[in-house]
């Protein structure tokens, strides 16, 4: 699910996606559901994927040890390749190379269709920025690795 803030002709609009399948778009504006229609089938966006994603040890202990055994885990995470997930420009990069990130983190911003699209890290790390700011890259253009 994708929300956004848009304003169209000086008009505010909450704008929910919810679901894409084939041409159809569950839709809800300001809260009213909508049906959207696409003239072909959308072919769904390379997401954001893990590369050599181990699965999670669990973390033994009482829950305040629980914090340092989690700092600890981006070591032992294979990586992850961040590819963009639609065609668009390098609008901003608000990481460094060498810079430790953490899941969820915002590590560049990609313009796409007049909409600003927050690329997140999908797993903590130490970044390597592959794009520069002002790049124009393709749908699933390497964006970063985060080892």
């Amino acid at each position: 699910m994708k929300e956004y803030k848009i304003k169209i002709n000086g008009n505010n609009y909450n704008v929910t996606i919810d679901e894409v399948e084939d041409n159809v778009a569950k839709v809800e504006v300001n809260g009213t559901p909508y049906n959207v229609e696409f003239e072909k089938p959308i072919s769904k966006p390379k997401t954001i994927s893990v590369v050599n994603r181990p699965a999670a040890a669990p973390v033994a202990g009482p829950a305040p040890a629980s914090k340092p055994a989690a700092a600890a885990a981006p070591a032992a995470a294979g990586g992850a390749t961040v590819n963009s997930p639609l065609p668009g420009v390098v609008l901003e990069i608000k990481v460094k190379d060498g810079d430790k990130v953490t899941k969820g983190q915002v590590i560049m911003v990609l313009e796409a269709m007049k909409m600003e699209n927050a690329i997140e890290a999908p797993c903590d790390g130490t970044v390597t920025i592959k794009a520069q700011k002002g790049d124009s890259v393709l749908e699933g253009a390497t964006l970063a690795v985060i080892a």
